[in-house]
């Protein structure tokens, strides 16, 4: 049978299907003990200990005691790796919608479990989105997200954008949580220093008669100790999912 146009534009690389178990691989070569599921497990060692920038296909290859061309033989590209590489991090997402549960706890719980995953592989903040997700574990976590809303009255395109927005600012919020603790780091700053260390900074650089409301922050003390990451999470959040309550009041009212 010849291939439709509709099978040539949604045609996936090998490693995907293989992923998704809608063909096997013939093993060849000399290192038949090679799979796509191995060879995405080896990568993410390396991430995690090394950081993205020390992935490639001939490091991975070291990481297994293989050839490096063997890997192509299972992933056709550096860039289909690091999609495997995000499935994988990320894992099975936790079970957050119950069944007549409310909304926005189950929305919130999948919120958080998100925010773990990156925590625990920041790395996955660098790899480039190239489009909507495919892999089996990343449409697993839309599916939990999107059994959170169902009851909401929400239509179908709305819940997709709702899924949207708080993935969005999950990982806006961790990317900014990342790089502000890299940069503590690199600049040898202890933990719990970079609010005060700012605060004297601004107090040094400005004056209350051009920046009242900045002085007025600085006066109250807000920047006198680093706020709890989870708690600034926390409020962010909720106040994404207030405006979600709102839209949902209206499509039930």
């Amino acid at each position: 049978m010849e291939p439709t146009d509709d099978d040539t534009a949604t045609a996936l690389p090998l490693a995907i299907e293989v992923a998704w178990g809608l063909r096997g691989r013939a093993a060849k070569g000399p290192r038949p003990g090679l799979t796509v599921a191995g060879i995405v497990d080896a990568a993410v060692r390396v991430a995690d200990a090394e950081g993205l920038a020390a992935v490639s296909m001939g490091r991975v290859a070291r990481e297994l005691g293989a050839a490096t061309m063997a890997l192509y033989r299972y992933v056709g590209a550096k860039d289909e790796l690091l999609t495997l590489m995000v499935d994988a991090a990320y894992g099975a997402p936790p079970r957050v919608a119950e069944p007549g549960g409310y909304w926005r706890d189950g929305l919130a719980g999948w919120a958080r479990a998100e925010r773990a995953a990156l925590h625990r592989h920041p790395w996955i903040l660098q790899v480039p989105i190239s489009g909507p997700p495919v892999t089996p574990h990343a449409l697993a976590w839309m599916e939990q997200g999107l059994r959170c809303l169902a009851g909401t009255g929400l239509t179908e395109a709305e819940k997709m954008s709702v899924i949207l927005l708080v993935t969005g600012y999950v990982r806006n919020e961790a990317l900014l949580g990342v790089q502000i603790a890299e940069a503590a780091r690199a600049a040898g700053r202890e933990p719990g220093q970079i609010m005060p260390d700012y605060r004297r900074l601004l107090t040094r650089l400005t004056d209350p008669d051009r920046f009242p409301a900045l002085h007025a922050v600085i006066a109250a003390g807000v920047l006198d100790r680093d706020d709890d990451p989870d708690d600034e999470f926390d409020f962010g959040l909720d106040r994404v999912l207030d405006g979600v309550a709102a839209l949902v009041r209206t499509r039930t009212a």
